[in-house]
């Protein structure tokens, strides 16, 4: 019997189809959405108890409606692989980490506002409150012996204006005689983050905090991303690391040589371990053995993206050891294997991460530089002495195309130790990873090798009822017959057969690789899922491929690096399923410079732009910025200088807007000091007079980012109309 089908029964049978289809075969149809960004969850670093059975993390979630996020702490126990949710609370459990016994679990969580101290037993009973520190803390760390702590306050040590002028209490002004009066999204107030040190019992503060920084007025850790995760206790627990760039004003606007310093519980007093290095010192972490302290380490001041090396301090001889150098590549963290004798550390690579094992240098120390147990006087600074000997061979444990971060080491319990297991393989190695199209799970493998295993499963529910995007990597010839390592990203059910409409993304950093992390705005994935390919190349002045083509872009901006990308568009413009009638060209920050730079030079390659908190003006950005040296090292110099440097001449955006002919969307946010709000305003004035089609977004609350949950959705909503108005 044949059906026939009218238009009204049809609609009705297709109903009744989809009613026994499976949920998951209904919503396999789905693609990734702006909104569904924010039903993603995201696990945070995870921390072992001592008996190394016990693994505690955070998951963060969003409520859309609610504008906001918070992490709850997950338990996974070793001996079972079950993990349990230990907290659903209404505000996030952060900072948290496990007591010297593992009896108890501490962590930072809100009373009327403000971070106080809890604690609680690792099955979420008997939570309590510890403190009551007036204005809250900012990040705590229990020492190793369990007989002090240190929290992080802020301390006021210059008076308010109330102070100075009592009769004016509705005044609103403010007073700077130095630069830094201002930081990436604060204006300064007069306090300073300082590191206070407490006795404890049992997980509980007791006596009198002291201030370990008493008057000083300068911060640790640094601002303004510094957290607590950057100031150690040794294993002994009679010393505190923590970080500090002792300046201020300008000289602090100049310059990057940050120190560590080491302060003893006992004597009170602290001690320069890195003053014969100019650069940054940051990041310390002591062996479990305690004879050893690593960091992370840039040799020149005022370079931001100097060669980040692995620094090694023997702690009895004070000689230190780079181990990275020879690789060329940044390492950006670190974790000590449990038996002290092997130091792993994450480094950049040809468009994604790997996980470095590097055993302990032989007593013939490689590139040692001296140093002494005394603080030396003011502008003394010795020059490394480079020794030559044996460098210890390193081994690359991953090749995977994925982000690592979170590495930490977890002893076997004695029960699962044989005597055939070779020492260093006696140990988990856990890392958070993730790729550009989805966000990071918790993973771990033995050092032994074997199977890598997953213990998270944060999104699974979510994305196996998406269609997937893909990417592949490529080699892209430049002018100079260089390769771009370039990211290309496909829409879900790509054909081949078809043109697409493409985005070429512009990175940012100016120096800070396109890998593999996944981002909640620059979002690749969703990019696709919108219908767009995508084209990311690795340009100039991107680290992961040698010192040499990291630093090429200081004092070039609109020189190699633009070429590297007009190039690749070009070459990717003869893909027979990329229409190249249908291109923009799309950034943030220096990736926004790069697009107001296109824009003028770009010979009608593109028919949009989209320019988010971009460098628009060189001359005036040197003025407006905060970090004074980062514009003053890549530049090459101050614009009033003589002879002028020529990037302010020939690499200005401004100085090309005649030549703009395409439509621009602008986005720039308030309270964003590194490129400050009059570089889009700038922007946006010229391409309005010049008649171009201009729209511009503008966010009162938000910094060189976009955090929040309703204001990222508004900005990918905005983002997309735009692109639909000017490519569709």
């Amino acid at each position: 019997m044949k059906l026939h089908l009218t238009q009204k029964n049809l609609f009705g049978f297709l109903a009744l189809l989809l009613w026994h289809l499976p949920v998951h075969q209904i919503q396999a149809q789905s693609v990734l959405s702006e909104e569904m960004l924010w039903d993603l969850k995201t696990p945070s670093v995870p921390k072992a108890d001592i008996n190394g059975t016990k693994i505690l993390y955070g998951i963060r979630s969003t409520n859309l409606d609610q504008n906001k996020s918070q992490t709850d702490l997950m338990l996974l126990d070793l001996t079972t692989s079950k993990t349990t949710p230990l907290t659903q609370t209404p505000s996030s459990e952060v900072d948290y980490q496990w007591s010297n016994d593992g009896q108890w679990i501490a962590f930072l969580y809100p009373v009327n506002g403000a971070m106080q101290l809890h604690r609680m037993r690792p099955d979420g009973t008997e939570r309590e409150v510890l403190t009551q520190i007036e204005g809250g803390i900012d990040g705590f760390g229990l020492s190793p012996s369990g007989k002090h702590w240190f929290y992080l306050r802020k301390v006021r040590l210059e008076p308010t204006m109330h102070d100075r002028y009592p009769s004016l209490s509705k005044s609103t002004g403010q007073i700077f005689d130095q630069l830094m009066h201002r930081h990436w999204d604060s204006w300064h107030d007069g306090t300073y983050s300082h590191v206070f040190v407490q006795t404890m019992t049992d997980v509980r503060p007791t006596g009198e905090a002291r201030d370990i920084m008493p008057d000083e007025p300068w911060h640790s850790p640094l601002p303004p991303m510094g957290s607590s995760s950057e100031i150690v206790w040794s294993p002994s627990g009679q010393t505190l690391v923590y970080p500090a760039k002792k300046m201020k004003g300008n000289e602090a606007a100049v310059s990057t040589n940050s120190d560590l310093y080491a302060f003893n519980i006992n004597s009170g007093q602290s001690i320069n371990l890195t003053f014969s290095n100019l650069g940054y010192d940051t990041d310390p972490q002591f062996s479990p053995d305690g004879q050893y302290l690593s960091w992370l380490s840039m040799a020149r001041n005022g370079y931001e993206a100097d060669l980040n090396r692995v620094a090694l301090m023997n702690w009895n001889t004070q000689q230190i050891t780079y181990l990275n150098t020879e690789l060329d590549r940044s390492a950006y963290e670190m974790s000590w294997s449990p038996d002290a004798k092997t130091l792993y550390y994450a480094v950049y690579h040809g468009g994604f991460t790997q996980i470095i094992a590097h055993p302990l240098p032989s007593p013939a120390i490689s590139g040692t530089v001296s140093t002494t147990k005394n603080k030396p006087t003011q502008g003394q600074h010795n020059k490394p002495s480079m020794n030559s000997a044996r460098v210890m061979p390193w081994t690359v444990l991953t090749t995977d195309t994925v982000q690592y971060s979170g590495l930490l080491t977890v002893a076997l319990p004695p029960s699962k130790v044989t005597k055939k297991s070779n020492p260093q393989a006696d140990h988990w190695i856990f890392y958070l990873k993730s790729t550009m199209l989805r966000p990071a799970e918790l993973c771990g493998r033995l050092r032994s090798g074997g199977t890598e295993k997953t213990f998270s499963s944060c999104n699974d529910s979510l994305y196996q009822h998406l269609r997937q995007a893909r990417f592949e990597s490529r080699n892209i010839k430049s002018s100079d017959g260089q390769n771009v390592q370039t990211y290309i990203v496909y829409p879900p059910d790509f054909n081949p057969l078809r043109t697409y409409p493409t985005l070429i993304y512009c990175q940012g950093g100016p120096q800070s690789m396109i890998g593999q992390s996944f981002s909640m705005r620059w979002n690749f994935h969703l990019m696709a899922a919108k219908g767009y390919i995508v084209v990311a190349p690795n340009r100039r002045g991107l680290p992961g491929f040698g010192q040499a083509w990291n630093e090429q872009i200081s004092g070039d901006w609109g020189g190699q690096a633009m070429k590297d990308i007009l190039w690749v568009t070009d070459s990717v413009k003869r893909l027979p399923f990329v229409d190249a009638g249908r291109m923009a060209a799309v950034g943030a920050s220096f990736g926004g410079y790069t697009v107001y730079w296109l824009a003028g030079n770009h010979e009608g390659r593109f028919k949009s732009f989209i320019a988010h908190c971009g460098v628009y003006n060189l001359e005036s950005m040197f003025g407006q910025t905060e970090e004074i040296f980062f514009s003053q090292w890549d530049m090459k110099g101050q614009p009033w200088d003589r002879p002028k440097p020529t990037s302010y001449n020939w690499f200005s955006p401004h100085r090309y807007v005649h030549q703009w002919n395409a439509p621009i969307l602008i986005i720039h946010n308030e309270k964003d000091y590194r490129v400050p709000l009059a570089q889009g305003l700038e922007a946006y004035t010229a391409a309005q007079l010049r008649g171009i089609k201009t729209r511009m977004l503008y966010f009162p609350d938000e910094n060189h980012w976009v955090i929040k949950p309703q204001n990222s959705v508004l900005w990918q909503k905005v983002f997309w109309g735009w692109l639909d108005e000017t490519l569709r």
